[in-house]
């Protein structure tokens, strides 16, 4: 099983679409997709209509019975989605206590990683969604995961907030015996702007192969998603935002693997220029 990781230490960037839109086109192709909510609001989990205020069973009780995981006990926490191959480790609200919980430092970096271990047969592919704050549960997240996915919106302030993501990275990375390989994604372009335009060529200049060569435009198709509760594309099939999702998933995969998956997929799945 292959973990990505969305963060960004800037909210409001496209970070849960992101995932959504991702998990969404890769169940679509046939890969078995675990989303992974650690984020205390519970944007992905509200975004497939549970309520984080509700929710007993969540990724909060990972980190409570942290010392005795079993592969059942995390299969007990996962909800399957309506929709096919995508199932759901839902937040609680409770998760905004875990910095302040006098339970222990021991083993608390690490709770993600042996929990996403011990499930690793029952799925292909894990999306960790994580608060835009450096804290254990972001540290788990990163521990965790085999790839940070870094959405970046283009505008002087979310570059800014990238700055501040990529020095808690290093710090990371000095704790880690190899560099976490990370891939920048620009979002939420307006190409009517210029604040847009010049961010999204000041990204580039800066970080160069670090970032994706394309870039995620406005779509107001990704917000009608939202409000619906599908993956995206369930709604809009070729909008601009999903096909820049579907090209971006393209980028990531191995090209060997996602002809395989498209050959094999139950429905006719368009082809998108790996930008």
């Amino acid at each position: 099983m292959r973990v990505w990781t969305f963060a960004n230490q800037k909210g409001g960037i496209g970070k849960t679409t992101t995932c959504v839109a991702l998990g969404g086109l890769a169940a679509e192709l046939g890969l078995r997709v675990l989303m992974v909510d650690l984020d205390p609001q519970g944007s992905l989990s509200s975004y497939f209509k549970l309520n984080p205020d509700q929710t007993s069973a969540s990724s909060l009780s990972l980190f409570h019975e942290r010392k005795q995981l079993s592969a059942d006990f995390i299969g007990q926490l996962i909800i399957n989605t309506p929709f096919k191959n995508l199932c759901l480790l839902p937040a609680s609200m409770g998760l905004a206590t875990l910095e302040r919980q006098a339970i222990g430092p021991e083993g608390m970096g690490l709770v993600i990683k042996k929990s996403l271990d011990l499930i690793a047969d029952d799925f292909d592919l894990a999306l960790i969604d994580c608060p835009p704050a450096l804290g254990v549960l972001m540290v788990n997240a990163l521990a965790a995961c085999d790839l940070l996915i870094m959405p970046v919106q283009t505008e002087f302030l979310a570059l800014k907030g990238t700055e501040r993501m990529l020095n808690a990275l290093n710090m990371i990375n000095r704790s880690r015996s190899s560099q976490m390989p990370y891939l920048m994604v620009p979002t939420l372009y307006d190409r009517r702007t210029s604040a847009s335009v010049t961010s999204l060529r000041t990204l580039r200049h800066t970080y160069g192969d670090a970032v994706w060569p394309g870039r995620i435009p406005i779509d107001t198709r990704l917000r009608d998603a939202s409000k619906m509760g599908l993956p995206p594309h369930l709604v809009a099939e070729e909008s601009q935002g999903i096909d820049s999702y579907r090209s971006l998933l393209g980028y990531l995969l191995p090209q060997k693997e996602l002809k395989t998956l498209r050959a094999q997929a139950s429905t006719a799945w368009p082809t998108a220029p790996r930008i």
